[in-house]
């Protein structure tokens, strides 16, 4: 049984057609290195998989059963979860505020319901222990690492109970050893059965952790492989048209 299942998905923005009849499974546990040339369509994909974007045409399956998503909240309750490139977590708040951003844990006070901080905090700290990450839950995200800010937003997907994350280029603009840190937390995802598409420039990063390579040119999938079957040679040949599909 697959953990998402898209079948001749496209996506027509008038004219521009920014995603062409794109089939492509994955399975739970699965990582799955996304790339393309800018423009290629990689970020629409993700867009559509994660209920921003109604698909022009084509379905979308989880766990076998087809879905429709009218918003993010419809694909997130679906297990789904994005990690954006910029994180979009708050740098004024607690690692463990920014875990339960809107889903805040409460206890009661006579009529009144305040914010559980305690609870959120023991339970971040678990998720964190559970990722193996050196971020604290009291820790403001302002003066953590690139590294630390990406198990901040896992840990959330983690919260949510989520089977599919979407990661778009977790590895950009962040230090070598940082890099380390949230390729395992990658294979993390993986080793607990979470499906995992990686977006990502950093040939090096995606031949590291992911089992399997889509690449996407001009809206169009033209490769779809295991990893260990292919090269990043072959890789740039596709990207750049060189290699017409493989």
């Amino acid at each position: 049984m697959s953990a998402l299942r898209l079948e001749g998905v496209s996506k027509h923005f008038g004219a521009i057609h920014a995603l062409s009849d794109v089939s492509l499974s994955i399975e739970p546990g699965e990582v799955i290195g996304l790339m393309g040339d800018n423009g290629a369509g990689k970020s629409t994909l993700v867009k559509v998989i994660a209920g921003n974007f109604a698909p022009s045409a084509g379905e979308i399956f989880i766990s076998d059963t087809r879905v429709e998503f009218h918003k993010p909240l419809d694909a997130q309750r679906a297990g789904i979860e994005v990690v954006y490139q910029d994180l979009a977590i708050c740098d004024n708040l607690s690692a463990a505020a920014n875990v339960f951003l809107g889903r805040e844990l409460t206890r009661r006070i006579g009529p009144i319901q305040i914010l559980d901080y305690a609870r959120m905090r023991i339970r971040a700290g678990e998720l964190f222990a559970r990722l193996k990450s050196e971020t604290r839950p009291r820790d403001l995200v302002k003066r953590m690492s690139g590294g630390q800010r990406q198990a901040v937003a896992i840990a959330r997907a983690l919260l949510s109970d989520a089977k599919i994350v979407l990661m778009d280029e977790p590895t950009a603009a962040i230090s070598v050893r940082q890099v380390a840190e949230v390729l395992n937390l990658i294979r993390y995802l993986s080793d607990h059965g979470i499906a995992v598409v990686l977006v990502s420039h950093r040939m090096p990063d995606v031949f590291q952790v992911a089992d399997r390579i889509a690449v996407l040119r001009r809206g169009r999938l033209v490769a779809s492989k295991r990893a260990a079957d292919s090269s990043p040679e072959e890789v740039t040949g596709l990207i750049t048209g060189a290699i017409e599909f493989a």
